[in-house]
């Protein structure tokens, strides 16, 4: 798995100095990877999916129902993937965000999320 994530983030690189565009990471809650200034919106469905189909998309979703949540929001296949990733500069990432806060520990279900309720975010890397 290690290899296979030195390979993208060198692809990512490449692509970056030839003028090319960064894939949107998906992430299953909003996390700030590094440090760097980041801005961070709510954002619909509809413009999410826009996004992935613009971009691309790499998952660093690393929850299996969270992956579940994402496919059928995003009306595409999001892979469970526990991987540590590094949000680039001017690379946009899509967060789930639920509702509240479960309980320390819980692994919450798709269905139970769905339950709960949760929102999409936008998060840009400025700098």
């Amino acid at each position: 798995m290690e290899e296979h994530v030195h390979a993208c983030e060198e692809i990512q690189d490449l692509l970056l100095l030839d003028g090319g565009y960064l894939p949107v990471v998906l992430f299953n809650g909003p996390i700030c990877t590094t440090a760097g200034l980041f801005r961070v919106t709510d954002l619909d469905a509809k413009e999410a999916r826009q996004l992935i189909r613009d971009f691309g998309f790499v998952s660093a979703v690393g929850h299996e129902a969270s992956a579940t949540v994402l496919s059928s929001i995003l009306e595409i296949d999001v892979p469970m993937n526990r991987i540590e990733y590094v949000q680039k500069i001017g690379q946009k990432a899509i967060a789930l965000k639920l509702k509240i806060r479960p309980e320390e520990g819980r692994i919450l279900t798709a269905a139970e999320m769905f339950q709960i309720g949760f929102g999409l975010q936008l998060m840009e890397r400025l700098d």
